[in-house]
């Protein structure tokens, strides 16, 4: 069996993660060749291939920039990402080239692979969803907006009250190409799922729940004094991790919630806390506040990242959509438990007051709650890491990944 693995970044993000932690897994395996095909390669590998290897990321950044100039014409529009992928890149040629058996669509954005080449393409198509793109006019987080469901226009985040904005015809793009094509839908989380049963371009078509997985020899328990001495961080502090990638510049991590934040922690009474940031390029300082709160950038080895949620009491999430995210899922493998809004994905990941806190939409007193909650009883924050461990070693584990999806593979090539 012969699989094409599509992102259009090869590391970068949790798409990427999800991606390449499925074509490694999945290259273990006797009687299956797989590739993993990306726009901006990072690595040697000569399975992971790249149509324009010399120059990966600066085409990559061309892509999106052209590929999002129309959106100048809407200057009322979001500052959020909103994708078209109309740009003639040609991929269909070379995934066909390939001669796969499957090609199985990650995050294809940045104008990787435009919506008409899909029907180009010879082979079924698996296409595991990391945000709504796949069902909506364009946007990738739709908020509270449900028009995905009939048929999108007038676009809120495009600022648009034209009924045939570009969401409407990007949406008339899909439903063409979908009508062409041989798919099947996978989700990460049960709330995706939902969300892509009740839209009108894929209520019709297969869509079942596979959960992303992870590296459980990576991401596991570890003695917290000695991980925080390897670090380097304080080891008479409760240290709080929050983790995401570009936190600093996209308003759907929640950076911005910090100081309402720490004047309900305060209030609540808690003093020994300090707060670790990851994922960030760049955060303004602030001397002001009420907690210490370090910067840590980006890191790409696993096992450091590891080192980390094995050296934190918690980590906090903040985002207001999430799919399945890796961040609460590898903290939990690290029997750190975890704290988060009670939306999108994340209750398939944490169980309130189980493994961690699902606090109310979106009341940051109720983090702080959980917070205090999570800390102020030794007793049960040991049982909250047990079982945070244990959910993930019966949900989570690449094994479980890998078998799932072998078995969809074949059911297709029947």
């Amino acid at each position: 069996m012969k699989i094409v693995i599509v992102n259009t970044n090869q590391s970068m993000g949790g798409a990427a993660k999800a991606a390449l932690r499925l074509f490694q897994s999945l290259r273990t395996q006797k009687g299956v060749v797989v590739n993993y095909l990306v726009s901006t390669k990072a690595s040697s590998d000569p399975d992971v291939l790249c149509p324009w290897p010399t120059f990966s990321h600066a085409t990559t950044t061309l892509l999106y920039l052209l590929d999002s100039f129309v959106l100048r014409f809407y200057p009322k529009r979001k500052r959020m990402l909103f994708s078209l992928n109309r740009l003639p890149t040609k991929l269909s040629s070379l995934i066909n080239n390939l001669n796969p058996d499957i090609v199985h669509f990650h995050w294809i954005n940045f104008g990787f692979i435009p919506i008409e080449e899909y029907e180009r393409i010879k082979c079924p198509i698996v296409w595991t969803l990391h945000d709504s793109w796949v069902f909506t006019g364009g946007c990738h987080l739709p908020s509270d907006c449900t028009k995905y469901e009939q048929h999108c226009g007038a676009c809120p985040q495009l600022g648009s009250s034209e009924l045939t904005d570009l969401s409407y015809k990007t949406w008339e793009r899909k439903k063409s190409a979908y009508a062409k094509i041989k798919l099947s839908v996978i989700t990460p989380s049960r709330w995706l799922a939902s969300c892509a049963q009740k839209s009108s371009l894929l209520k019709n078509w297969p869509i079942r729940v596979i959960p992303n997985g992870i590296d459980l020899e990576i991401f596991c328990p570890s003695d917290r004094k000695e991980e925080r001495k390897r670090l380097g961080l304080p080891e008479n502090k409760k240290l709080i991790l929050l983790s995401a990638f570009g936190i600093e510049s996209d308003p759907n991590k929640g950076l911005h919630l910090f100081d309402a934040l720490f004047k309900d922690l305060k209030n609540a009474g808690l003093t020994d806390l300090e707060f670790l940031i990851l994922g960030t390029k760049k955060v303004k300082k602030n001397t002001n506040r009420i907690f210490p709160v370090h910067d840590l950038g980006t890191l790409k080895d696993e096992r450091r990242i590891a080192q980390l949620y094995q050296a934190v009491d918690l980590t906090l999430l903040l985002s207001r959509q999430e799919n399945l995210p890796f961040t609460v899922m590898e903290s939990l493998a690290c029997g750190t438990p975890a704290v988060a809004f009670h939306v999108g994905g994340i209750p398939d990941i944490i169980e309130h007051q189980i493994n961690g806190y699902l606090a109310k939409p979106f009341s940051i007193e109720d983090i702080a709650a959980g917070i205090k909650w999570c800390l102020e009883d030794k007793g049960r924050y040991v049982q909250l890491a047990l079982k945070a461990r244990k959910k993930c070693e019966e949900n989570f584990s690449l094994e479980q990944l890998r078998k799932s999806y072998l078995s969809l593979y074949h059911e297709l090539q029947r």
